[in-house]
């Protein structure tokens, strides 16, 4: 499972890619018309032509490219590029779409559209190969978060790859409207661009000398069935809780969160309706209570409750120069935090420590008001950590907050109390983010999508094995355009390496990703084991993963001669004292990075594994331990951050394995 530290960088790096996603939003539209949409509840006006296409973009080569947007019922709507035309007349509801297969030239070329009223003049669009690039947000990490982001992005002058990011948006109902605006790569813009789709569209773009463009459509922290619609979810029956309150919250017109707990704090939380987060409001009947602590003063001692504390601290005048921030320690469950009635910070798990950036010109000189939202779900949750560990940090100075606060109890959360469905603060709803980003953007024409996702459900990694094939079904059926290509990433390595045999979330969502790369069509596993950071959810090396990930394409849609996976294991010989492991895909040889193979683990009848060592003997390894003497089955790089050292010559990792079948650690969570 993944860590509280690790989730919680998750979260915060969801947010940052929030500000991301805004600071590139904004699509080159012509005049809106008067059609409508339901997007989030309320009236639009509709764009002549559909947000994903603009200035600088890339239509799909070889196959007809659907077009699409909004005029005057009836209108007659003509699009050109190069030598190509197609009319159509838009619909009784405004819309209209053609389909015109491009010039086979690259370009750059001009697309017009024209309509009664409207026209709109496209520039610089080439013709190439499109592809998206879903998930979360090792997927959406920046290039310049990657590892030698300023020599990357300095050498990155690549005209001819182009990038969309399609702007965060959960939806409960249909939405047509998507934000965000296509960029040529360049060293003013990589920054910017998904550090795995740049260096996939690199290689693509020098092998195959076609323009590449990437829709990166994904949202840090987010579980795969946020990406898959409400229908091809109903029938695993895993879902039919979440569905039915989305459903309800749905038809009463509620905020569109894309998460549970948000709605859950509308519907009850006292605090934030009667405005106790502002500085003026009137605390002076709160209970005082002592931080560390405070839910025993409030009669809450060991029952699940939200509750707000408030504290009034003096800063001196001029405030010091630097940084601020607030640093809470540990708190379980969830925490807001509140200073001069600006929300600075929110956490939806056990993060150890709490420490949020206070953006300038929240805090002043004189008196400044802090408060705090608790929501604690156990008997010794609340504040956890010791007095030193709470601080408002200004510049190089730290001012205490332990000590004196006042109290007040918003929702005794004992039953019939319900709790929230889910505690995560950010999109995590089935559905919601198809709904709100994906199927706002088909169906574009495209060459494939590329998957790097599965932190969020790798507490429910078992249950993957059913969601990934659903969800790869869903967005192949959405774009209708056959078994498009769908290339998923492998976790990487991640936590604090275990000294025994064990098995971990990460290791079952790992196997859930290989058994759907071999048995759904047109799909290609790039294993990234290797390129993980224990402590680090988002680890800097993205290089191998675009590499494998082009590597995948290379062999599978532009037919060139290149590895494009490591060692699989094909079969066993099960030997008096050993197994003898064959394995495919070997090309160059089996090689030991380092020069000792390890994680090999074996186990006899008795289910009961230990470490094993490991020889490589030609395309084969074999494995033997003093502890089983009698081994049965084997496992290899069985947990979330192993020591996977068996590669291939061509510098390829194999995948994790395993031969048993014996229960995994999430197979009760979502079977």
């Amino acid at each position: 499972m993944a860590s509280s530290q690790g989730r919680a960088r998750l979260y915060r790096n969801s947010l940052a890619a929030s500000a991301i996603l805004l600071a590139m939003a904004g699509a080159a539209v012509a005049q809106p018309t008067p059609g409508v949409s339901a997007d989030a509840g309320a009236v639009k006006a509709l764009p002549f032509v559909a947000p994903i296409f603009g200035d600088n973009m890339v239509i799909q080569r070889g196959k007809a490219d659907t077009i699409w947007g909004w005029s005057e019922p009836g209108d007659t709507v003509r699009v050109e590029i190069g030598d190509r035309k197609a009319e159509t007349k838009a619909g009784a509801d405004g819309r209209w779409q053609v389909e015109l297969t491009p010039p086979g030239a690259p370009g750059p070329y001009v697309m017009r559209i024209t309509g009664r009223t409207h026209s709109l003049a496209l520039n610089n669009v080439l013709v190439g190969d499109v592809w998206i690039g879903g998930g979360q947000s090792n997927m959406e990490l920046p290039l310049r978060f990657a590892r030698d982001a300023e020599a990357e992005i300095k050498a990155a002058d690549a005209p001819d790859i182009r990038y969309f990011k399609v702007s965060g948006h959960a939806a409960y109902h249909h939405t047509d409207l998507i934000e965000g605006s296509w960029k040529v790569v360049s060293p003013e813009t990589a920054d910017a661009m998904s550090a795995v789709g740049y260096y996939f569209a690199r290689n693509i773009e020098a092998e195959t000398k076609r323009p590449i463009g990437l829709v990166v459509d994904a949202v840090g922290g987010t579980p795969a069935e946020a990406w898959a619609s409400a229908q091809s979810l109903e029938p695993l029956k895993d879902f039919d809780a979440q569905l039915a309150e989305l459903k309800r919250l749905a038809d009463s017109g509620a905020p569109e969160y894309g998460n549970f707990v948000m709605h859950w704090y509308d519907r009850y939380d006292v605090g934030l309706k009667g405005g106790w987060k502002e500085p003026g409001f009137d605390d002076s009947a709160w209970t005082p209570v002592t931080i560390p602590g405070g839910f025993a003063e409030l009669g809450v001692p060991e029952a699940p409750a939200l509750v707000w504390f408030r504290k009034e601290i003096t800063l001196p005048d001029p405030l010091p120069a630097g940084r601020a921030a607030i640093a809470l320690g540990s708190i379980e469950r969830m925490d807001t935090v509140f200073i001069n009635g600006v929300s600075v910070g929110a956490s939806a798990w056990v993060e150890n420590p709490r420490f949020y950036f206070i953006p300038d010109g929240v805090l002043k000189p004189g008196r400044n008001t802090v408060a705090v939202r608790v929501l604690k779900t156990k008997p010794a949750g609340g504040f956890l950590s010791k007095p030193d560990d709470l601080f408002l940090k200004l510049g190089d100075q730290k001012i205490p907050l332990a000590g004196a606060w006042k109290g007040q109890l918003s929702i005794d959360a004992r039953p019939p109390q319900p709790l929230p469905i889910s505690y995560e603060n950010w999109p995590v709803m089935p559905s919601v983010l198809y709904e709100g980003m994906l199927k706002p953007i088909a169906p574009l024409s495209i060459t494939g999508a590329l998957w790097y996702q599965g932190e969020q459900n790798s507490e429910r990694g078992y249950q993957y094995r059913k969601i990934l094939p659903v969800m790869i079904r869903d967005w192949r059926a959405l774009f209708q355009q056959g078994d498009v290509p769908f290339y998923v990433v492998s976790l990487p390595a991640f936590q604090k390496r275990k000294p025994t045999p064990t098995d971990d979330g990460w290791a079952d969502l790992r196997e859930s990703q290989a058994l759907t790369a071999a048995s759904v069509p047109n799909t290609c596993l790039a294993v990234a084991i290797d390129t993980g950071e224990a402590d680090n959810i988002h680890p800097k090396d993205k290089k191998p993963v675009g590499d494998r990930l082009a590597a995948c394409a290379l062999a599978g849609v532009y037919g060139k001669k290149v590895v494009a996976s490591g060692p699989t294991l094909t079969t066993i010989d099960r030997l008096p004292d050993s197994l003898r492991l064959h394995f495919a895909h070997t090309d160059g040889g089996l090689v030991a990075k380092g020069g000792t193979l390890g994680e090999f683990s074996l186990a006899g009848e008795d289910g009961q594994w230990a470490w094993a060592d490991a020889r490589i003997e030609g395309d084969t390894v074999v494995v033997s331990s003093p502890a089983v003497p009698h081994p049965v089955n084997v496992r290899y790089a069985w947990q979330s951050n192993p020591a996977a050292t068996l590669f291939n010559g061509a510098g390829f990792p194999a995948g994790p394995f395993r031969t048993d079948h014996l229960p995994l650690a999430t197979q009760k969570a979502g079977e």
